[in-house]
């Protein structure tokens, strides 16, 4: 198993926020799998919509400065988490 869901849907449970940042793209990436298990076996306990911060559904583009704009940024996951906990 690539991830310990018992120990995420712990956490769950005692912040019932969850936040995933994910270098994989938003549609079909490994953020959406954990968000999908998480609301299939935890949605009960979240206070919150899943919060995923993930790289742009676009192409990875060659320029590493546009690169690091499709990513997640620390600016992108501070807002996802300030989201999460309003």
């Amino acid at each position: 198993m690539p991830f310990d869901l018992p120990t995420i849907l712990q956490s769950v449970e005692k912040t019932h926020r969850v936040v995933i940042a994910d270098e994989t793209h938003q549609s079909c990436g490994v953020g959406a799998e954990i968000a999908a298990r998480i609301a299939e076996s935890g949605f009960d306990k979240l206070k919150a919509p899943i919060r995923r911060v993930s790289t742009l559904d676009v192409p990875v583009p060659y320029s590493p400065p546009l690169e690091a704009h499709i990513g997640p940024s620390e600016e992108r996951i501070i807002d996802a988490v300030r989201a999460a906990v309003r």
